[in-house]
């Protein structure tokens, strides 16, 4: 515990190394002891504190459900218009309300981005600390090296499982164990929604940005319209779905690292209450 009755993990503090390691020095000989955490130094050998980045992340996710709104709302106004032309070709709606809808609706793509691409950045920072954490955790469960918690987003086609690989394992190593110390199993619920959800939020934007491209006449860019709008509605889903996968691994994680500290506590105090 900190002096503010935090504990180390929750302030964001190191405790102090098993075994009274000490952290190694860029260029010194290596440390002698206990053999290091599979995956090394690297790869988490101590607890960081995952609440300040999960805050920020489910802040930012609010703001990309925000922009989805955004953009759909304007999305489905500019379709109306689309419509209104493919009925009555006489409209005009090139000039007027109809350039005032096509500008918003770029602005609420372009603020759509924005979000998306801020909130990418910090969940996958969030998700390399959390796969740290699982490290330390439970590393025999893990499936796949702490790198691939940002690597694997970036893998053409693998990138649809190898993200959910290494979140099962940071789920899998995040859950407490029984109070006698055997394995417990926590349904996987929310991890499987979240992911379901992303994957396919990610198809469906693919296949609306297509027909929104090969779009030519007015009654085709209002269908696509329309595909559009409801491929931002399932991202809003997963958005929603992600707070919640985010909040979930967060909690676990703080519950498993305050017992793993009271656990480890008595074992430092000893060599402490046994000195003159």
């Amino acid at each position: 515990m900190t002096d503010d009755g935090l504990c180390t993990f929750c302030s964001g503090t190191r405790p102090p190394l098993p075994g009274g390691a000490t952290v190694p020095v860029p260029g010194a000989a290596p440390l002698s002891g206990p053999a290091p955490v599979p995956g090394g130094w690297g790869a988490g050998t101590w607890l960081r504190s995952p609440v300040g980045l999960s805050r920020a992340v489910v802040a930012l996710l609010g703001c990309v459900i925000a922009s989805d709104l955004f953009v759909i709302g304007a999305g489905l106004h500019l379709r109306g218009l689309w419509e209104g032309l493919a009925a009555d070709d006489s409209l005009d709606i090139y000039t007027g309300s109809g350039l005032r809808a096509q500008e918003l609706y770029d602005l609420a793509g372009t603020v759509q981005t924005a979000a998306f691409l801020a909130t990418g950045v910090l969940f996958i920072i969030w998700f390399h600390r959390t796969r740290r954490n699982a490290e330390v955790f439970e590393s025999g469960v893990q499936r796949m090296g702490p790198g691939w918690a940002v690597g694997g987003w970036f893998v053409p086609v693998a990138h649809l499982w190898f993200p959910y690989r290494v979140a099962s394992g940071i789920w899998e190593a995040s859950v407490q164990l029984h109070p006698d110390g055997g394995w417990r199993t926590v349904p996987k619920t929310v991890l499987n929604l979240w992911w379901g959800g992303w994957i396919v939020s990610v198809l469906a934007s693919r296949i609306a940005v297509s027909q929104w491209d090969r779009a030519r006449e007015p009654e085709q860019i209002a269908d696509a319209a329309a595909l559009v709008a409801a491929a931002d509605a399932l991202d809003l889903v997963a958005a929603v779905l992600a707070v919640l996968f985010v909040r979930a691994v967060t909690r676990m994680q703080v519950e498993r690292a305050g017992i793993r500290q009271a656990a480890t506590a008595p074992e430092r105090a000893a060599p402490e209450s046994a000195a003159p």
